[in-house]
């Protein structure tokens, strides 16, 4: 169980520990991972419902594949993580820098990731979380850090009356992470074929998410939402 639990836990504090401008409170990061907790029994049974309508197609088809990881999977969790995290923060005062949306992003996620890694470890055992601990657990935080980067830019174009741009952004928070999820999924549900192919998948997964958090976590002292605190002129930092 710690194995099952302790990999998205260092995420979040590694994710914490990039927000250089403004940490936000420990206790707004455990609440948006308990949302993350609740979203992720709320699409148990979504997903269960939804089986139901789907096509039925052998495991280990490609047709399988891809309507249970696009259709299902990755439709059903990315929203359900979107709106946790979105509950948990929208409203927040101190939601007011661009990293501060990868931060909520990624504990929504890792909320999410903790609950599911310990249904399966519970079920599967060792070696199961000792695999997850490297592929499923950062899949979802690295879906949550785009999540949140897009989110934040919604929320900054809300604050600036930009209806239109926010709307976008939060199309964009959601279809992103869903190709993410989908196409890692589409991999794993393909069995033996589609092992090398997860496995190239995954390490891309890792050098994009890492790179966007040192990337977006270097320029947030200039990203703030509100004029007092941007040093640049809004078009630019979009």
């Amino acid at each position: 169980m710690a194995l099952a639990i302790i990999p998205g836990l260092l995420i979040v504090i590694y994710v914490y520990r990039k927000d250089k401008v403004e940490k936000e409170p420990p206790g707004l990061i455990m609440r948006i991972i308990l949302l993350g907790v609740l979203s992720c029994m709320a699409a148990g049974y979504i997903e269960r419902f939804e089986s139901q309508f789907l096509p039925q197609y052998p495991n280990g088809s490609m047709e399988y594949a891809l309507t249970t990881a696009f259709c299902m999977a990755a439709f059903v969790e990315e929203i359900v993580k979107f709106l946790a995290m979105r509950i948990g923060s929208w409203q927040y005062p101190g939601f007011n820098y661009r990293f501060d949306g990868i931060v909520y992003g990624v504990s929504s996620a890792v909320g999410f990731a903790i609950y599911e890694n310990v249904m399966y470890v519970a079920r599967y055992g060792l070696g199961t979380a000792i695999i997850r601990a490297f592929t499923a657990i950062p899949l979802h935080a690295f879906c949550g850090v785009f999540m949140g980067v897009f989110y934040a830019y919604s929320k900054k174009s809300s604050i600036l009356g930009k209806r239109g741009a926010s709307a976008g952004f939060t199309f964009l928070a959601l279809i992103v992470p869903m190709l993410i999820h989908g196409t890692y999924d589409t991999f794993a549900f393909l069995g033996n074929s589609g092992t090398t192919s997860l496995l190239i998948f995954v390490v891309i997964l890792y050098i994009a998410a890492i790179t966007t958090i040192k990337r977006m976590s270097a320029a947030d002292y200039r990203a703030g939402f509100y004029p007092r605190a941007r040093r640049i002129d809004y078009d630019v930092d979009i």
